[in-house]
């Protein structure tokens, strides 16, 4: 979703930032141009903490990219929780670095010290964000009390890292050629259609022929769209990266102690169902599965609502209930036990 589709920040929220300690290195052992990470913050100034991430396009406004959900009365509400986003790495003008998903879950941590905050009480994360999340339950097991999986696994599907890899050198051979803005809107164009199913653009676009060879079709002119919104937001290096990043994603299940629900859609291309039965049957504290179908393939996250929004509340419903009994969050029962 490009910047131009997202509803204002209606959710009042405010910036957090922390330093980069000097001498960070990713995995890669590259150091980023960043100084500092930055997050937004929203909701009481005391209660439960909840960390929302998502896909490669989101970033610290999750009241914008994800406004049904992140909101007043809504499924991850503001008014009940504290909730906080974070900007993933790199900027949009770092160029050439190899990033991982234990390395976004380092940065997030230096935020989270930044802000004092010793654990995530519930990790909500989609796509991206939640392949973060089970990096960060694997590498920081203390940090996190409960998490929330959304059309995310354990490791990638080959063939998404096939669509991915034609994206990556579209990407490539455009910024190469000088055309960078238009490579991102092809690229993103074909990313599209991997994110969507083929029952959703039957529904929605009739395939009369345009008047020429080579004109658009229907359902191209809603591709073009949505590749010329994307081609304002971001860069041929840090999708690169960021797609990169996807690909090198790779967690053991079975690392993860805290309790985790997964929601995985029977339609999802880039994270197929048969990897998110997977990760829940490796995962020694497994909450619940969540399957269904969907017309919307692994954009299922940010569409269905109902289905998503009703997984969200009954793993939140034990923190808004221990808001006024801050001794019974989770983050403090796992400190105690441990």
């Amino acid at each position: 979703m490009a910047s131009s589709d997202w509803p204002i920040d209606e959710a009042p929220g405010r910036d957090v930032r922390a330093a980069i300690p000097d001498g960070f290195r990713l995995e890669s052992g590259q150091i980023l141009a960043a100084t500092e990470v930055v997050g937004r913050l929203h909701g009481p100034e005391t209660g439960p903490l909840v960390v929302v991430a998502g896909g490669i396009s989101s970033g610290r406004f999750a009241a914008r990219w994800w406004s049904w959900a992140v909101r007043k009365g809504g499924p991850i509400d503001v008014d009940r929780v504290r909730v906080l986003a974070f900007d993933l790495a790199p900027g949009r003008d770092e160029d050439g670095l190899t990033i991982t998903t234990v390395d976004q879950a380092r940065l997030l941590a230096v935020l989270l010290n930044g802000v004092n905050e010793p654990c995530v009480d519930l990790f909500v994360g989609a796509s991206y964000g939640g392949c973060i999340g089970l990096a960060l339950a694997a590498s920081h097991p203390l940090r996190v009390g409960e998490l929330v999986v959304i059309s995310a696994a354990h490791r990638t599907h080959p063939a998404a890292t096939a669509w991915r890899g034609v994206q990556r050198r579209l990407l490539a051979f455009a910024r190469d050629c000088g055309r960078e803005a238009e490579g991102v809107a092809l690229a993103r164009e074909l990313a599209m259609t991997t994110y969507r199913t083929g029952e959703e653009f039957a529904l929605r676009f009739a395939s009369t022929a345009p008047a020429e060879a080579g004109a658009a079709y229907p359902v191209c002119d809603y591709l073009i769209a949505r590749g010329a919104d994307y081609a304002e937001v971001t860069s041929a290096g840090r999708w690169i990266t960021l797609s990169d990043s996807l690909d090198r994603h790779a967690v053991a299940p079975e690392t993860i102690r805290c309790p985790v629900t997964v929601v995985g859609f029977t339609s999802d291309r880039l994270v197929p169902i048969e990897d998110s039965r997977d990760l829940a049957a490796r995962l020694p504290n497994l909450r619940r599965l969540v399957e269904a179908p969907s017309i919307f393939g692994h954009d299922a996250f940010l569409k269905e609502r109902k289905l998503v929004g009703r997984a969200l509340h009954d793993a939140l419903s034990p923190l808004y209930a221990a808001a006024s009994s801050p001794s019974q969050t989770p983050c403090l029962s796992r400190e105690i036990a441990a």
